[in-house]
């Protein structure tokens, strides 16, 4: 790997360097049952103990030597000229679809109070119509909608920050996501890429835009070698944006080969393909037994007279593994050791999503014992962390976390 590299990530399981999280904040405390549905949560996290287990994962990591990066604290840097912070705001209140000119002003006064780490964390809890002393409804969509708590709704996804964009290569993919309340995730994003001194000026290539018509979510984005790229067409991920995506990649100079675009169950328990399938070791991964197959995966390659070779294949996933990867074994550890019983509870606790930081290393939920015990079996180093709360937002270590650099995996 260039050490000088601000992004490189051609794998899953090569040393994680630099990862990207989200302490959750009091996004969380502005969750109400009614709102579960559309902020797209099945239950309401304590925030006191997510915090404590969430930095017991930051721990885990830093004592591991990764760096860790926070999005509000790079949001927060990104924002801090002046012009940017007004350009940020004004684009923030478009992507909330605030129209309303009295409802505007009241807010970009409200927000001239705090500086760019208070606006940040605003902007993700969301405002509350009582935040704002004095605000009077005025216009007739403020009438329809007098009972409604918020001005600006609260933003508890940015606990995943796996899917808002993606580290492929040395680029990123900018995602646009398939709900509108996460695609306001990617605002954040943006700007960090574009302003904040440790990125703005390094020409990182970007894959994929939010401003694309079609979505995708880095939740279905595996890098699993610096030539194999596995994408799921998924409940978040369409077709087109894959075909985008690997196009792009064949253009960009980057030395992979290969996009797998998977054809998986468009149903939550599907949601992305990394909440049934996560790589553990160089040939080991870990799965949902309902993503065995078989599959339908089309292989896409660079066309050398320009566009893409697609092929469809029907295979199982082992099949599939080895002829893409070089291998001449793979081993699949299945969630709750494929049990209907033990398999569900677990997968429904993200047994199968797990966040490699070295080849056979990996951070898991303590809760998934069964899986857990599993995977030292067969010889993989688990790193254990509480989930009591974590666990309620239906995402696991690699959903709530975002590589920005791994070491390169040596050959031989």
């Amino acid at each position: 790997m260039n050490n000088t590299s601000v992004l490189n990530v051609r794998s899953e399981v090569g040393k994680l360097k630099t990862v990207l999280l989200h302490r959750p904040g009091k996004e969380i405390e502005n969750l109400t049952p009614d709102l579960m549905t559309t902020l797209l949560f099945d239950d309401i996290p304590y925030l006191k103990v997510a915090r404590e287990e969430h930095d017991a994962f930051a721990r885990v990591l830093m004592d591991n030597n990764v760096e860790v990066l926070y999005l509000a604290d790079l949001a927060a840097e990104a924002i801090v000229p002046d012009e940017i912070r007004a350009q940020f705001i004004e684009e923030f209140m478009d992507e909330a679809k605030i129209v309303d000119g009295g409802v505007r002003r009241a807010l970009t006064e409200y927000f001239a109070g705090f500086d760019a780490r208070q606006l940040i964390e605003k902007l993700m809890t969301g405002i509350r119509k009582k935040d704002l002393a004095g605000y009077q409804v005025k216009s007739l969509p403020d009438m329809v909608n007098a009972n409604y708590c918020f001005l600006l709704d609260p933003i508890p996804n940015l606990l995943f920050t796996r899917d808002p964009f993606a580290t492929v290569g040395t680029g990123i993919t900018l995602n646009r996501m398939r709900t509108e309340t996460r695609n306001r995730e990617g605002i954040f994003i943006k700007y960090i890429f574009e302003n904040h001194p440790r990125f703005k000026d390094q020409h990182i290539p970007v894959w994929f835009d939010r401003n694309e018509t079609t979505s995708i979510e880095g939740g279905d984005i595996l890098v699993l070698s610096d030539r194999v790229i596995a994408v799921g067409i998924s409940q978040r991920t369409d077709a087109a944006s894959v075909e985008k995506l690997a196009g792009r990649l064949f253009e960009g100079g980057q030395s992979f080969e290969t996009v797998l675009a998977f054809d998986i169950p468009k149903k939550r328990a599907f949601m992305h393909l990394d909440t049934v399938f996560t790589m553990v070791d160089y040939d080991k991964f870990t799965i949902h037994a309902d993503i065995e197959g078989p599959l339908t995966v089309f292989a896409m390659t660079r066309n050398t007279g320009g566009g893409l070779n697609i092929a469809k294949e029907e295979a199982v996933l082992e099949d599939i593994l080895k002829k893409y990867l070089g291998l001449d074994e793979v081993t699949l550890i299945r969630c709750g050791g494929g049990d209907p019983i033990d398999g569900a509870r677990e997968q429904w606790n993200d047994g199968s999503n797990t966040l490699a930081i070295a080849p056979g290393e990996v951070v898991v939920y303590s809760r998934n014992y069964i899986t857990n015990r599993l995977l030292r079996e067969y010889g993989i180093k688990v790193y254990e962390i509480p989930s009591s709360e974590l666990s309620r937002g239906r995402g696991g270590p690699r959903c709530m976390s975002m590589p920005l650099v791994r070491e390169d995996i040596r050959k031989g």
